[in-house]
């Protein structure tokens, strides 16, 4: 199991919209392994690494 890229409180942007969102939790999916997250902004829906960028 890889680590996750992104920790909980750590601030980080959605590729598709540009938005700035904070992470809130993050849970590893091991069917799919990988990463998946959920955003304070957005708590119904998960993301997976590939669909976030950090903030720089």
């Amino acid at each position: 199991m890889k680590k996750n890229l992104y920790n909980s409180g750590e601030e980080v942007s959605i590729k598709v919209s540009g938005e700035s969102v904070v992470i809130s939790k993050c849970q590893y999916v091991k069917n799919m392994k990988r990463y998946s997250y959920i955003v304070e902004e957005y708590p119904n829906t998960f993301f997976f690494e590939d669909e976030l960028i950090k903030e720089t």
